[in-house]
């Protein structure tokens, strides 16, 4: 494991933990504690964590809260709408397969997906309610609806079954959706079992294509769960900060302005 990514990984622990400590997470990550204490030196001088006696405890900087359905749809609603037209260019073949995260940015998306012609010729899976039951309303025959349960807040379905399920796929893109992204944390989201399901698309897809409004570029949520070398596209709208932007091509991430 590569030092960058060992600390999004510890910088996710501790977010989520509140707390950690140096001997655990060297047994955790099977490197010396010296090699941890400088990997909390790193982070805290970036002020993901704050150095404390023996470890580290959660930085104030990570946000939590979440937004319902219908306020993030409102949300660079125009945005969402471009970057969804920007998505058609990454479509697989004919008979290819994808997956489809949930979230409102990819709910446009699924939209544009049922008016294609080549919509039934497509195998889609997704763990968005809203967007099966649009899929499905349009006449999509293979659309593959995760099961598990289902979070109120997001509609999103998340849990052992679908995780279990997604280890078993594998799609030649994953659409994927974030609450946010910085070059230190990554992909993240608010909620670690909606971000578990979110990796696991990832892990199995040929081609990584993530779907993020210029509003959460720069934003930390408190659980990551892809680092910036594990994606291949970010479709983004023209407010994308250009350092962002630049830094992204820099490390040979493909970058769409969505106009």
């Amino acid at each position: 494991m590569y030092a960058e990514e060992r600390r999004r990984q510890i910088a996710s622990l501790t977010a989520i933990e509140g707390r950690v400590n140096v001997t655990e997470l060297a047994a955790r990550f099977d490197v010396t504690a010296e090699t941890i204490r400088r990997d909390l030196a790193v982070l805290d001088n970036e002020g993901t964590v704050h150095r404390v006696h023996g470890g580290a405890v959660a930085s104030q900087n990570f946000q939590t809260a979440e937004l319902t359905v219908d306020a993030r749809a409102k949300s660079a609603s125009s945005a969402k709408s471009a970057i969804a037209r920007a998505a058609l260019d990454f479509l697989p073949a004919a008979q290819g397969g994808m997956f489809l995260d949930a979230g409102t940015t990819l709910a446009p998306l699924a939209e544009l997906i049922a008016d294609h012609p080549n919509a039934r010729q497509w195998s889609i899976v997704t763990n968005c309610l809203p967007i099966a039951m649009s899929l499905a309303s349009a006449g999509l025959d293979e659309v593959q609806l995760l099961g598990g349960s289902v979070r109120a807040i997001t509609q999103a379905v998340v849990g052992d079954t679908a995780l279990r399920t997604l280890a078993l796929m594998r799609a030649d893109v994953a659409f994927i959706g974030t609450n946010a992204l910085t070059l230190d944390h990554g992909l993240s989201t608010a909620d670690s079992q909606e971000a578990a399901v979110k990796r696991a698309m990832i892990i199995n897809a040929r081609k990584v294509v993530v779907l993020c409004d210029a509003t959460k570029m720069g934003c930390d949520y408190l659980v990551s769960f892809a680092g910036i070398d594990d994606i291949d596209v970010v479709i983004t709208d023209s407010g994308a900060p250009q350092s962002i932007v630049d830094s992204l091509r820099d490390r040979e991430i493909q970058v769409v302005i969505a106009q």
